[in-house]
């Protein structure tokens, strides 16, 4: 049993998954850091704030904090917001990655060999005429 786990383990359909799934994995973050770190501020620039916290509140509830003694000592402000500074950002993350694996694909796609098929040799019917004739003579 173990012998056989060992064989499947090592296929290598099962290796070349394994490994792009590890590079995929690093490749996502290299995006994010890319995207949060260097598109990110001068899109925020233009638009005059930090693209993360764009959101539209739905609704806004400031909820007073008092201790043991009766006094208040903080207020805990919860919202329920859409964030859709997050979503752009996510977006521009999903595009930029969907565009990289196109262009790894379309240069994989390049690189193979294009198939040559070999000549057609004579169809059958060509064949049995000619064991035909030779019988013939």
């Amino acid at each position: 049993m173990l012998k056989e786990f060992k064989e499947f383990a090592m296929k290598g359909n099962l290796v070349d998954m394994a490994v792009a799934f590890v590079m995929g994995g690093a490749f996502g973050a290299v995006s994010k850091n890319f995207i949060d770190g260097i598109v990110m501020p001068p899109i925020s620039l233009i638009t005059g704030g930090d693209m993360s916290s764009m959101k539209m509140v739905l609704r806004k509830s400031v909820d007073a904090i008092v201790d043991a003694n009766g006094t208040e000592t903080a207020a805990a402000v919860s919202e329920v917001a859409i964030k859709y500074g997050d979503f752009i950002s996510a977006l521009i993350n999903f595009i930029i990655v969907a565009f990289v694996m196109f262009l790894v694909v379309k240069a994989q796609n390049a690189s193979k060999k294009p198939v040559v098929e070999a000549p057609a040799g004579p169809t059958q019917e060509q064949l049995l005429a000619e064991i035909r004739d030779l019988l013939k003579k």
